[in-house]
């Protein structure tokens, strides 16, 4: 197969050309336009490596698209991938949240949510290609009991550790913290103060124990894992300690240069570039941009918001990314930090995960998506 009339985003630099593909690898590239009949047109858009998703949740919103009601999980799979593959996404890791289960609904999804993705896998009823990243919350007696698991899964790709107690991390604003959940659990005053202090016990109990001993695993293991929400530079110290290699979400200016310092690789949600800000009141993924303290943007729960931040980031006076340094965020850094060598750029030997883009009326849109050189949008 044969793509030509395209702007190639490569490392470095945008090439008008053409891409030929072999057995759903690339196999060459041309600065040239086929002429070949058979070749197809990609009328002059931009043609960037398929993207890879780290961490988002957006599967839960489809096996329970409203309160009480239960979607058939199948059906809410392939709704959920149709939605990821329209949006650039070739290779995504679904997050599954384990430990201090505040919601009764996602633990009952648990284990029906895993089974799920391993299976859409392996009965190929997918066209992205799916992962499981396990979101750890360290303080619960019930985390490293779960973890255990699932953890030798062979999808598991990515762990996380998460601390969302009172004081903590993105919380260390309580009255952020009773505003969010008071709200979210529509919760009385004394209710409140109940909740709150029961989760400050169990954080300042399980914490530190969960947190080494899922790193010490995951080291042995061999799994990449991830700081959530690291907001000090001790929390980024005690990161690289545990032999952490991303830093999910820093809240703070301080915490995401001394992450990036550490090497790190810094990662931000996607919905924070296009909204402008944080929705929690942290740092801004635009801010670590122009300080050059940002390496990946995570799509979180709005799949679209990848190539929507990719453009955005490019075209930003307040940086100075171009838009090959800005669609590695979504593609080559990603890969990186999961050692996958066969994807996340578009050269010679690579993966033949290809999305196509155009912009109508200043948006963004994803034409074609091509995953191993097979067209699967």
């Amino acid at each position: 197969m044969i793509i030509t009339n395209v702007n190639l985003v490569l490392e470095n630099e945008v090439v008008k050309g053409s891409v030929e593909i072999k057995d759903g690898i690339i196999a060459s590239m041309s600065d040239t336009q086929s002429q070949l009949p058979q070749a197809f047109d990609g009328e002059n858009g931009h043609l960037m490596p398929g993207f890879i998703e780290l961490h988002t949740d957006n599967l839960e919103q489809y096996f329970t698209p409203r309160p009480k009601v239960d979607w058939p999980p199948f059906s809410a799979m392939s709704a959920h991938d149709t939605q990821l593959i329209g949006s650039g996404i070739t290779t995504v890791l679904d997050a599954v949240c384990l430990g201090d289960y505040r919601d009764e609904k996602r633990q009952a999804n648990l284990e029906q949510f895993i089974n799920t993705v391993v299976e859409s896998q392996k009965r190929n009823l997918t066209r992205a290609e799916h992962r499981l990243h396990l979101r750890c919350e360290v303080p619960h007696e019930s985390t490293v009991p779960a973890f255990e698991k699932f953890v030798n899964l062979p999808e598991v790709q990515l762990v996380s550790l998460m601390d969302h107690a009172p004081g903590q991390r993105q919380f260390v604003n309580l009255e952020a913290y009773r505003t969010y959940y008071q709200a979210k659990y529509n919760l009385a005053d004394h209710e409140m103060e109940a909740y709150e202090a029961r989760q400050m016990s169990l954080s300042e109990r399980w914490s530190t124990q969960n947190r080494n001993e899922i790193c010490r695993q995951c080291r042995e293991l061999g799994i990449p894992t991830a700081s959530h929400d690291d907001a000090t530079e001790e929390h980024v110290t005690e990161s690289k300690q545990l032999g952490m290699v991303i830093a999910e979400f820093p809240t703070t200016i301080e915490a995401a240069k001394r992450s990036h310092e550490l090497g790190l690789k810094v990662l931000m949600g996607a919905p924070n570039v296009v909204r402008g800000g944080s929705h929690s009141g942290n740092v801004a993924a635009y801010e670590l941009a122009s300080l050059g303290v940002l390496d990946i943007l995570s799509s979180d729960y709005y799949p679209m918001s990848l190539l929507e931040g990719v453009y955005m980031l490019a075209e930003d006076e307040r940086n100075s990314l171009t838009l090959p340094q800005a669609v590695q965020l979504v593609t080559k850094n990603p890969a990186q930090a999961l050692n996958l060598d066969d994807r996340g750029k578009i050269a010679e030997g690579k993966r033949a995960d290809m999305v196509l883009a155009h912009k109508v009326d200043g948006h963004p849109l994803v034409k074609r998506v091509w995953r191993q050189g097979k067209k699967v949008f």
